[in-house]
């Protein structure tokens, strides 16, 4: 997981996987999370409470790890380089039962974090002077033209973390 940026990771997630605690204790420490970081989240962190947060009922806020925080905290290596067997894409539905989707989806220019307004850090400054950070438009089309190749899967996941991870498992054994 060698990339500069925060990863995004939901009190849900970070609760399922075990990782709660060591946070919360990390915070109590005096350590930080990266400061994009909503304070609501901390607070949740803070108070044990792994209830999903959302702003304006459409986005979750979510734990923001910096990627060296990984090793340390949740005893997780970070990555050098890897392989993809295929690609999944997931929906959440809190209400309706995870499922393996029948259909395609394949990759658009959506799926790449580019432009001079990428939504995860806007050049609010314009310091970036027009330069995409997500690479050249051709290098995007390389790679989703490699990913092309591989076997697509779509899955409706919910917060039912057993049955959600059931699904998962399922459709990452039948790439």
């Amino acid at each position: 997981m060698p990339w500069p940026s925060a990863a995004a990771l939901g009190l849900g997630l970070l609760y399922s996987l075990g990782w709660e605690y060591k946070a919360r204790e990390h915070l109590r420490a005096g350590g930080s999370f990266h400061p994009t970081q909503h304070e609501s989240v901390t607070e949740a962190l803070l108070a044990g409470d792994h209830t999903p947060l959302w702003e304006n009922a459409k986005r979750e806020r979510k734990v923001q790890v910096f990627p060296d925080q990984f090793p340390d905290l949740f005893d997780v290596p970070l990555a050098t380089g890897g392989r993809a067997a295929g690609l999944l894409f997931p929906q959440v539905d809190a209400d309706a039962a995870p499922d393996v989707i029948g259909g395609t989806r394949t990759l658009g220019e959506a799926d790449f974090m580019s432009g001079a307004t990428e939504d995860r850090y806007p050049d609010v400054f314009g310091q970036a002077r027009g330069v995409d950070g997500g690479g050249r438009e051709s290098a995007r089309a390389e790679v989703a033209a490699r990913l092309a190749e591989l076997p697509h899967r779509a899955v409706r996941l919910s917060h039912d973390i057993p049955a959600s991870a059931a699904v998962l498992c399922k459709a990452a054994d039948a790439i």
